[in-house]
């Protein structure tokens, strides 16, 4: 589903949110694999991430600090342990210790002048961002940012994974081919289990139409800071292909022996020109599964069993939702699966592999 990025952008003021998520807000700018770059904020602190190939064989990166003033006697440090004279230095970062803040000063009366934040992104001998904030989910594989929508609004759901160790870890999500502004994300709200803490932002494309062909696909971006390690990911996709629907809502009708779901009410209108279709599986009391398929919106009762539906996109061929709720009945005792059977091969028009016909069979005494 998704595109690897270029793992270089500025960093830019913080934007408001959930206070219980790290929001920072970041602009996009372009630029040449492995080269440092900056953007000044209006506060004179500028961010560069520094993309250090991650071996011990590989040089540091030069990174000129330049001073944005008109005073000459200046100095640039970092911490107490490292200091240089000039309006314009060299910093060599190979190493997380290397990155960090870098402040200029005047010399005559310490004034803070500016100041420049470095950060890393590991970069394998093949050019990849290494990843050690960011966890892959395991469907699909390799896949650090999913996307989803429960329909074609032009609503969809961003996620993203990490490990719980990461407290002081801080996130953006933008759209990378929108210069006018035209999706919006929400702040991520967490959610922790077990060792790992996803992360989901609710999107929406303002001007998307869902009665119009998709001609240009959306692109989102993420970009993962945790102290002075940096990441990124992509996803890049058309809303038909994320597509996956809420479950059908399932019910047992005992009048008339059969069981019936409703499209979700989350799913779009009008039905007829957005239809779905649905897999039912049943398990029977014997613990027997089977599972078909249909575009109907009832079954006959399969007698004493288990019954669960899913849908998906009738036309286009995107995920399945997650099965129902349980839609359980028991017309009587529990007793062989001959009915489970036949009823299955009757909604299959499946002949008996032996040439039998199930609905002509008696149960076993």
């Amino acid at each position: 589903m998704g595109r690897e990025a270029v793992p270089s952008r500025p960093l830019g003021p913080g934007r408001g949110g959930d206070s219980s998520v790290p929001w920072i807000a970041l602009d996009p700018f372009g630029g040449a694999l492995g080269a440092p770059r900056s953007i000044l904020s209006p506060a004179q602190i500028s961010v560069l991430v520094i993309e250090s190939q991650w071996d011990a064989q590989a040089p540091a990166t030069a990174v000129e600090l330049r001073c944005d003033t008109s005073e000459e006697a200046v100095y640039w440090e970092k911490g107490s342990d490292w200091r240089q004279e000039g309006k314009t230095v060299t910093a060599w970062v190979k190493e997380s210790p290397d990155a960090g803040n870098y402040s200029c000063r005047s010399q005559e009366s310490e004034e803070l002048l500016g100041s420049k934040l470095l950060l890393i992104a590991r970069i394998s001998s093949e050019g990849k961002m290494m990843r050690w904030i960011l966890k892959s989910f395991k469907e699909p594989k390799d896949t650090f940012l999913k996307c989803e929508a429960k329909n074609y609004s032009g609503i969809f759901t961003c996620s993203w994974m990490t490990e719980n160790n990461s407290p002081n870890v801080k996130f953006t999500i933008r759209s990378l081919n929108d210069p006018q502004g035209d999706v919006s994300c929400s702040s991520p709200v967490a959610l922790t289990q077990g060792a790992l803490t996803t992360y989901t932002a609710q999107c929406h494309k303002e001007s998307f139409c869902p009665f119009a062909e998709e001609h240009q696909p959306i692109d989102m971006f993420l970009e993962v800071i945790d102290e002075v390690e940096y990441e990124n990911s992509t996803a890049s996709f058309f809303i038909r292909d994320i597509i996956k629907p809420d479950p059908p809502q399932c019910q047992y009708v005992a009048a008339n022996g059969t069981v019936t779901w409703t499209y979700p009410r989350t799913w779009s209108t009008p039905n007829s020109y957005f239809p779905l279709t649905f897999r039912v599986k049943v398990k029977s009391t014997r613990r027997s599964k089977k599972e078909y398929n249909t575009d109907e919106q009832s079954v006959p009762a399969p007698g004493p069993a288990e019954v669960w539906v899913q849908a998906r996109d009738r036309y286009y061929l995107s995920s399945w939702s997650e099965w129902s709720s349980l839609c359980s009945f028991e017309l009587s005792p529990p007793g062989p699966d001959l009915e489970v059977a036949r009823w299955f091969q009757r909604s299959q028009n499946i002949p008996d592999p032996q040439g039998l016909d199930l609905g002509t069979l008696e149960p076993n005494p």
